[in-house]
This record gives structure tokens, C-alpha cells and sequence, in this order.
């Protein structure tokens, strides 16, 4: 079992969804960066959810950094981050542990560990691990802003509601940082957040489009065949627990251009290179071309729903009907926002590290 993504800043994730912790390790970064622990708190409370629109189970996330810093400054050596599981409930669990919930792991997790995986609220594919995951990449991406590279993701759509896209990437991530509802049009989030409570009411979920941006990087950034910026991105956006698919700039769009609506002309500006249009969201060749950089995620509907689903019992190997019972999210669109940006500041530290060395973080 991989759990560890990064060649030369590697971050490994660990826990279950209920046991006394979860956590991660990051190996690689540069010694001497200092991480403002509110920085940290501050991400992780963007992440946790908040009333009709989210689960019930609240988690403090409370985190304790046990190595790799002294007081908010990073040592070089790996940098553990703890975080307990306080509000826990097995009990809504012990009833379905061999019942396969619908799109959820349950019955690849049993095909896989043969039984003896923790399956209690999703065990380690449960979305409670992305805590751990938003830990690890808020101190990437403090590290990442003291270099001049920002980032920010909104929710482009949920439910068939649609946000305005970017504008002045700036301020726009800058505004975005500070939401708990990362729109940038908030009357449009408002009709998202209805539609959200409206499929509660039903017993349903929704899913989303997520979009991401992000400046600052230098050109230069990435490989030409199987370690693409976009490869490496990709790889790291379908480990968030709901993403089914991604795209690049202007992405599927493409598909009904032409080249010549399509190509993105170079400019001088300043004395600097730049491109007149970014439909290959600051990417050419698999390497970072000093635009910004845009990608977009599709995330699912939460899987689990109150309704009565067909299923199967894997250990009688019978047909099923599943009545869940718990805490679970009518859209995680919203909370998923951080996990990608923490999962995109990983990403782009291991790819400079590897680029210009470890301490160019420093």
C-alpha cells in the first residue's frame, strides 16, 4: 500500500477515519522556512464543515507538529503533523462493515485486504484523511508564498449553478484564501448553497466542477514525457477522494477549436515573455510556461445518500438493500477546495525542489 507521493519533497499520509489519529509526514523541505501556525489553522478550518450543507461530525483538528521544526521554523529533517479523532462513532458503522456502500471503497477495500481493513467510516479512504493532506500542504504552500507563488481554487460549479470565471488572478486568489465558500461571485455561491440544502432535504448529494490558479511559477518547471506538470498534477488531484476527472486551460473545449483559435501567441510585455490568451493554462510541452497555471476538477456526488440503494453483502455474497445511517456530507464540493489547493502546493514544491534543488525554498 503507497501512501507517499514526491521524489525529492515527499509527503506520506496515515490514519484511519476512525482511530486515535491521523497524520503526515513530509520529507525534503528546506531548512530554515518559517510556518506561522495560524497559517495552518487557518487552512484546516476552511476545510471543516460547517452547518446544513455539511456533515455533522465537527472535528476540532486540533494538530501537534512532534519533529522537523523548532517553534514555526522547518529544520530539514522530516516534519511530523498529529491530528486526533475526537468525535467518532463506530457504532453508525458496525452494522454495514459487509455491506458494499454504493461508489464508495467498501467492496475494493474487502477485494484488496481480504477483511482485515478498518472499515469504520471509510477507514483510510475516508475523507477525514484529507485533514491530514491540507496539514502537509498548508506548510508547502506558506513555503510556496514566501517565493512569490500563490494559489487559489473555487467552486466553478455545484449543482448547476455557475461562478464567474477568474479575472485578476491576484486578487481573486487573494479574496478566495479568505472564504469559507470559495466563490467570486457570492450571489451565485448563495443559489450553490441553496441547491446544496435542497438536496439534503431530499436525502440526496451534488457534485461540482473545481477551478484552480496559479502565479508566480517560473517557466521552465516540469518534464517533457512521464513527470508532465500536468502528469504530475493529475496524479496528485485523483488521489483527493471524489475527483473523476481533470483539465487544463481551456481542456475539452479544445476539442472544438481550431488551431488558430486554439494556439496561444507569445508577446513581449515588459521585457518579459508572456502569452496573449492561456487556453493551455500555462503549460506547453509537459513544462510551465510563466503563465498562470489553470486546471479544473470534476468532483462526484458524496456517494452516501439516505436512500434505500441496491447493493450486495460481500460475506454472504447475497443482494442487499442499504438503509445508511451516520454523518455524511450533501456536497463536499465546498471543503474540497482546500484539499486541492494543499494537494497543488505539494506538487509544485517537489517539482522546484527537483528543478532548482531543495533549498531554493529556503
Amino acid at each position: 500500500m503507497k501512501n507517499t507521493f514526491g521524489n525529492s519533497i515527499a509527503v506520506t499520509l496515515f490514519g484511519e477515519s476512525h482511530g486515535p489519529y491521523i497524520g503526515a509526514v513530509i520529507d525534503g523541505m528546506a531548512p530554515g522556512v518559517t510556518i506561522p501556525r495560524a497559517y495552518m489553522e487557518h487552512m484546516l478550518t476552511l476545510r471543516r464543515p460547517g452547518g446544513k450543507i455539511s456533515t455533522a461530525r465537527v472535528e476540532q483538528d486540533g494538530f501537534e507538529i512532534i519533529s522537523g521544526m523548532v517553534g514555526s521554523t522547518t529544520t530539514g529533517t522530516p516534519i511530523t503533523v498529529l491530528i486526533p479523532n475526537e468525535n467518532v462513532k463506530q457504532s453508525d458503522y458496525s452494522r454495514m462493515r459487509t455491506v458494499a456502500r454504493p461508489s464508495h471503497a467498501d467492496y475494493t477495500a474487502e477485494c484488496k485486504y481480504h477483511g482485515y481493513q478498518d472499515s469504520s467510516g471509510g477507514g483510510h479512504f475516508s475523507g477525514r484523511i484529507t485533514a491530514a493532506l491540507v496539514a502537509a500542504g498548508a506548510i508547502c504552500k506558506c513555503a510556496l508564498e514566501q517565493k512569490g507563488i500563490y494559489l487559489g481554487t473555487h467552486v466553478k460549479r455545484c449543482a448547476g449553478v455557475s461562478d464567474r470565471a477568474f479575472g485578476d488572478p491576484a486578487s481573486d486568489i487573494a479574496a478566495l484564501n479568505q472564504k469559507t465558500f470559495a466563490v467570486l461571485d457570492d450571489n451565485q455561491g448563495e443559489e450553490m448553497q441553496k441547491a446544496i440544502l435542497a438536496a439534503a432535504e431530499a436525502g440526496d448529494s451534488v457534485g461540482g466542477i473545481l477551478e484552480t490558479a496559479i502565479i508566480g511559477m517560473p517557466a521552465g518547471v516540469g518534464e517533457p514525457w512521464f513527470d508532465t506538470m500536468e502528469g504530475m498534477l493529475s496524479h496528485m488531484m485523483f488521489s483527493i477522494p471524489a475527483v473523476k476527472g481533470i483539465e487544463f486551460g481551456a481542456g475539452f473545449a479544445l476539442a472544438d477549436l481550431k488551431g488558430s483559435e486554439a494556439n496561444d501567441p507569445f508577446k513581449m510585455d515588459g521585457g518579459k515573455v508572456v502569452t496573449q490568451s492561456n487556453h493551455n493554462g500555462g503549460i506547453n510541452g509537459g513544462i510551465t510556461n510563466g503563465m498562470p497555471i489553470v486546471f479544473s476538477t470534476v468532483i462526484k456526488p458524496t456517494p452516501t445518500i439516505f436512500q434505500p440503494q441496491s447493493t450486495i453483502d460481500f460475506k454472504a455474497m447475497t443482494d442487499a438493500v442499504l438503509l445508511p445511517k451516520g454523518r455524511h456530507d450533501p456536497a463536499i464540493v465546498h471543503r474540497a477546495r482546500v484539499v486541492q489547493d494543499a494537494a497543488s502546493a505539494i506538487v509544485l514544491c517537489d517539482a522546484l525542489a527537483m528543478r532548482f534543488g531543495t533549498d531554493w525554498l529556503k
